[in-house]
């Protein structure tokens, strides 16, 4: 049976649908011991799951084939759920020289075939200049549709959930404090694996709850795993002429959560306690929301889930009331791609809100160019009003020039929209529909779809969606 540890703020919905299907939950929080009747083990996870910083989605990271098991059960959640794997992966060493290392607080560095990491000065001893070389291990890895690089730091560990193995500490410690501290780097005399030398021991604050067998269990893998990355790095080149990775003991996968995805997990999490609709949609769109939704459900229990008429209860007005976008705010078109990037369209102001889930973002355009498929020359003083609505698998654009005669239509077909306060946020789909000037309307990009589809990045049966939508907005913009 797979070992999964779960953090962040999708945690009990994941644990109810890995536990169900035969993944064991360990290291629970307290929040989930009190919500599940089942008992949950204070041992080694091969598997951790993680909320993105952005809250858009989670990192799954640890044994590879343990890593594929749990994203192959996740990647079902819903139609708009997408998985990728990293390029730079949690744990993985690299040789990595610095190609930037002017102001800020850090440097970054070329990790070889267009990677890049970024190294905070503060973990280096001593100045960091551009040309220098370090050997690196990657400390917090970076989503794909994030502009952030991944962190990586010039010291090599392995880290398991109870305990780090690190080359830059010496004897045994803990991160807690009191006799419990006192008690776990004790302990560590009972157990049958020495430390390997060179390596410092620190027992972490799960450690706190675990029995001593399970502490044997988890320093047995990390020295295990110790011995596998001494020797790749053993056979790495003392002086490798370019920059590239050396070893790579885990995988990270990262797993973005579309709208529909959201209210699936919404559904999971229903199950096992009180869940307002749109849970996870609000808690997403802006981090001082969670203690806004989980007081609302403490308060209301799970008030307003939804009903069967279609309407999926997501408290639209109020959350964006609180939180935004309304009528003057600006905010970003974050136009994702199946391939995990996020391309930005340019910010605009809502100069229109209604409380059905619809706003209005106006956008001044630059001349240059022409309007994609379109056709039409871009000029200065051109006006770009996009018409977005929660929820919807599409949204138009019109473009106007200086007096207002429009210029065009485009509507792009996109997995669910979702307005958060400062981003309208979805996943192209690449095919689109258009409106000219002379009123012909026609479906574009039905290509760009069919293989995308063939390589893998879009799956059938949200191809079919997409092409069912494109043809539903022509019908109705040939009228």
């Amino acid at each position: 049976m797979i070992t999964v540890r779960v953090r962040g703020i999708y945690t009990t919905a994941v644990t109810q649908l890995l536990d169900e299907n035969g993944f064991e939950i360990v290291q629970a929080s307290d929040p989930i011991e009190e919500r599940f009747t089942d008992s949950f083990a204070t041992i080694p996870a091969a598997v951790s799951i993680e909320t993105t910083r952005d809250r858009q989605g989670v990192a799954v990271s640890g044994d590879p084939d343990a890593v594929t098991a749990v994203v192959d059960e996740l990647d079902s959640i819903a139609i708009d759920t997408f998985h990728w794997d990293a390029e730079v992966p949690r744990s993985a060493v690299f040789d990595g020289d610095v190609i930037e290392a002017s102001g800020g607080g850090g440097a970054v560095v070329d990790l070889g075939d267009g990677r890049r990491g970024y190294l905070d000065y503060d973990d280096v001893d001593g100045y960091v200049d551009t040309g220098n070389r370090y050997r690196v291990q990657v400390h917090e890895p970076a989503p794909p549709w994030d502009d952030d690089r991944p962190r990586v730091v010039p010291s090599v560990a392995v880290a398991g959930g109870l305990c780090t193995l690190s080359r830059d500490r010496h004897g045994v410690s803990a991160a807690l404090r009191g006799e419990r501290a006192d008690e776990l780097v004790g302990m560590t005399d009972l157990l049958s694996t020495d430390v390997p030398e060179g390596w410092g021991l620190r027992w972490q604050p799960d450690a706190a709850d675990a029995d001593l067998e399970a502490m044997g269990t988890a320093l047995d893998r990390a020295v295990d795993r110790v011995e596998t990355l001494e020797t790749a790095l053993a056979d790495a080149p003392d002086d490798p002429g370019e920059p590239g990775r050396l070893a790579a003991p885990e995988r990270t996968a990262w797993l973005w959560f579309g709208r529909e995805s959201r209210f699936a997990l919404d559904d999971a999490r229903r199950a096992v306690t009180a869940t307002m609709a749109g849970h996870h949609r609000t808690k997403a769109a802006d981090r001082a929301a969670s203690a806004a939704v989980d007081f609302a459900e403490a308060v209301c229990g799970s008030a307003g889930s939804g009903n069967d008429d279609g309407d999926d209860g997501f408290p639209f007005e109020a959350v964006t009331y609180q939180f935004g976008p309304t009528t003057g705010d600006r905010i970003e078109i974050g136009h994702g791609k199946p391939d995990g990037r996020l391309v930005s369209l340019g910010r605009g102001e809502v100069t229109n809100w209604e409380a059905d889930g619809s706003v209005t973002v106006e956008r001044s355009m630059r001349g240059g160019g022409t309007y994609d498929a379109l056709g039409v020359p871009k000029e200065s003083g051109d006006v770009a009003v996009t018409k977005f609505r929660e929820g919807r698998w599409w949204y138009p654009t019109t473009y106007r020039d200086a007096e207002g005669t429009a210029k065009g239509t485009y509507v792009n077909v996109c997995t669910p929209v979702e307005l958060f306060p400062d981003c309208a946020r979805y996943v192209d789909l690449y095919v689109d529909v258009i409106r000219k000037p002379d009123g012909t309307v026609a479906i574009v990009d039905e290509d760009e779809l069919e293989a995308a589809v063939a390589d893998g990045l879009v799956a059938e049966a949200l191809a079919e969606k997409a092409t069912s939508v494109a043809t539903a907005v022509e019908r109705a913009l040939s009228k």
